[in-house]
């Protein structure tokens, strides 16, 4: 009987050695925690996973208002910079708060007007509230400064131009305008639902 309890002592041991000398993240990998809980856990915020780059992933998921809590987390980490402004516009864009996405992302324009991803998304909103001449605008300029690589703001400037032309609004068109996001130095698109 006593041979039984000496492997479990020693194992004990092993582990209060391994959670004593690296501050517990062993023990937190092993229960499945990930590595912004640990860092957490740790204290060291510098190793935490970035909350802007949780947004997006959570965007790209459809989770728009966990996004936009990460992003906000983000803002009180890091700042408020025209990143994270885009992206909290876009979220709100997201969750039909189009009057405050257009607020929100006037501001990212305040702070950097060759910003792209937000011309382009407060066209959007713009566009959302039939503002379509305003919304054209700043299709040309995230057109201008995007040097016209992206597709989708190509679509979303020729809806706009379409759309001054009419005198109708057909709210069905407004849902076909793309979201753009930056992140990791390039941009990336959202898909829009129809």
């Amino acid at each position: 009987m006593r041979r039984e309890v000496l492997p479990f002592v020693f194992v004990s041991l092993i582990a209060g050695c391994s959670l004593s000398s690296s501050g517990g993240s062993d023990v937190a990998v092993a229960l499945g925690a990930g590595p912004d809980q640990i860092a957490a856990r740790r204290g060291d915020v510098s190793e935490a996973v970035d909350g802007l780059i949780v947004g997006h992933r959570l965007m790209a998921a459809g989770e728009y208002e966990l996004a936009l809590r990460a992003y906000y987390r983000a803002s009180a980490e890091r700042g408020v910079n025209v990143d994270i402004l885009s992206a909290i516009g876009s979220a709100n864009l997201r969750l039909g708060r189009v009057q405050q996405a257009e607020q929100v992302l006037r501001r990212a324009l305040e702070q950097d007007e060759t910003f792209v991803a937000a011309h382009n998304n407060l066209g959007v909103a713009l566009g959302e509230q039939g503002k379509w001449g305003e919304a054209g605008l700043h299709f040309r300029n995230a057109f201008a400064f995007d040097g016209g690589r992206s597709s989708e703001i190509r679509d979303n400037l020729r809806l706009a131009i379409e759309k001054t032309k009419e005198t109708g609004y057909d709210e069905r068109e407004a849902h076909q305008l793309s979201l753009v996001r930056r992140g990791q130095g390039r941009f990336l698109l959202l898909e829009t639902p129809l």
